[in-house]
């Protein structure tokens, strides 16, 4: 019966991991997974002999906590702020790997009698370590925090704090280990892992934290699945590989949207340094709202490029219902994506699903890219790194070398700013000097308003 009910919770989990891909079915999927560890848990429970009355109304308790503080940081938190939410959900996962493992030591007793044994502890702690606080100085600068500015000295930390780590972990393997000695050994391991997260994730730029984000939640994947392999739990091992395995998948597939490989996105270095641009003037052409709904409405085909601008303004149902009004006068409008734009993996995608925009109109960047030119109109909103054409040109820029979206093919691009400043990377973006660009400035959900309001009076 118990393991018919872990069965059953895998197959959930897996199944509700699968309608997470499909925006239509996101939430069903939430909830599916939601119930398959529910029902995991509560296998767990009977399994080991813990369903006392007191430890079942301890593990209610705890569970009605937890929902308590998932439901009001649900509510209250803008979507702006998801990606930080994620990096304290990642490292808390990774936190929990960590506490299992030296509650299994100092708690439990557990020495672990044999090597093996030993290792799963120790490398249920790495990983979960790295993830934990790796993942805390991701939300830091992904929340615009004040931190110690990327240095040399913090990159040659990382590297002794993990050849120290290694060399612990080497030295477990092959030398004779007094297993007395082992929850030192755990403990100190932990530490040094907890200050390599730190020391690896301070040096990374702004612009590569996507990437750095999918890493660190492979790494708490893999963290979940060695406590798996501690506790002898199927569901949080097979969790663990699918976690694990898709966040590496993910790490690789931005790296190549940006044309970086992962030793680069480590090393915390952009290719060039921009220096010989960064005080560079550009004579920007304005347009107004008025402008630009007599464009939209003798278009044919129009395209929207978001970016984390859109989200800061909050602007993605005046896209639907710029949308809506310009299927209703036979315009077609597309959005298209990059795959780094935003602040994580998929932060586009949940904004325009959070506002209705059918997912038939969503286009990857791969898909226009070479066919940009039949577009009339494109209106980038909020967006500046990805649709830079110095990547393509400019061997000097730091972004040089990373795939964007060839908005500057369109036959107009209409950019919506609050101000001049730069993107992430603090590159120029050339794309202004470009004829066939114009600057619609002030917020980009005012100013959708008023090119909506305009669009009715024509």
């Amino acid at each position: 019966m118990l393991m018919f009910a872990y069965l059953a919770a895998t197959i959930g989990l897996v199944q509700g991991l699968k309608f997470m891909g499909e925006p239509a079915r996101a939430k069903l999927g939430n909830l599916v997974a939601a119930v398959s560890v529910l029902v995991a848990l509560v296998a767990l429970v009977l399994a080991t002999g813990w369903a006392s009355l007191a430890n079942l109304v301890l593990l209610l308790v705890l569970l009605g906590i937890g929902t308590v503080i998932g439901q009001i940081w649900s509510n209250r938190v803008a979507m702006t702020a998801m990606p930080q939410l994620v990096s304290i959900f990642n490292g808390l996962g990774g936190a929990c790997a960590v506490v299992l493992g030296l509650n299994q030591v100092f708690g439990q007793g557990d020495l672990a009698g044999d090597k093996l044994a030993g290792t799963v502890l120790l490398l249920t702690n790495i990983f979960g370590a790295v993830a934990f606080t790796g993942s805390m100085v991701a939300y830091m600068k992904l929340d615009g925090r004040k931190l110690p500015r990327p240095s040399q000295s913090q990159k040659i930390a990382a590297r002794v704090l993990l050849a120290l780590t290694l060399a612990a972990l080497a030295y477990y393997l092959v030398a004779p280990v007094d297993m007395g000695a082992f929850p030192q050994l755990m403990l100190a391991v932990s530490i040094v892992a907890l200050l390599y997260g730190i020391y690896f994730a301070l040096p990374i730029g702004g612009a590569d934290m996507p990437v750095v984000i999918s890493l660190l939640n492979a790494m708490s994947g893999v963290a979940t699945l060695f406590a798996g392999l501690v506790f002898h739990d199927p569901v949080m091992i097979i969790g663990g590989i699918l976690v694990g395995a898709t966040g590496v998948i993910l790490t690789l597939q931005m790296c190549v949207a940006m044309n970086r490989s992962l030793s680069g996105v480590l090393a915390g270095t952009f290719k060039g340094s921009g220096a010989a641009q960064a005080d560079a003037e550009q004579e920007l052409r304005s347009i107004t709202a008025v402008e630009t709904a007599s464009l939209l409405a003798f278009s044919k085909q129009v395209a929207i490029v978001p970016g984390y601008g859109m989200a800061v303004a909050q602007a993605q149902r005046e896209c639907f219902a710029l949308q809506e009004m310009l299927r209703q006068q036979g315009v077609d409008l597309h959005f298209i994506i990059h795959p780094v734009a935003g602040r994580m993996p998929g932060h586009m995608n949940v904004l325009l699903a959070e506002a209705n925009i059918p997912y038939a109109s969503v286009k990857e960047m791969s898909e226009v890219n070479n066919t940009m030119e039949h577009y009339d109109t494109v209106l980038v909103i909020g967006a500046n790194d990805v649709v830079n054409p110095a990547a393509e040109n400019d061997p000097d820029s730091p972004i040089h070398g990373m795939p964007i979206i060839r908005a500057y093919k369109a036959k107009q691009v209409i950019v919506l700013k609050r101000s001049t400043a730069k993107g992430y990377s603090g590159a120029v973006n050339t794309l202004f000097d470009r004829q066939n660009c114009k600057v619609l400035f002030g917020d980009a959900k005012g100013s959708l308003e008023e090119v909506i309001n305009e669009l009715k009076r024509i």
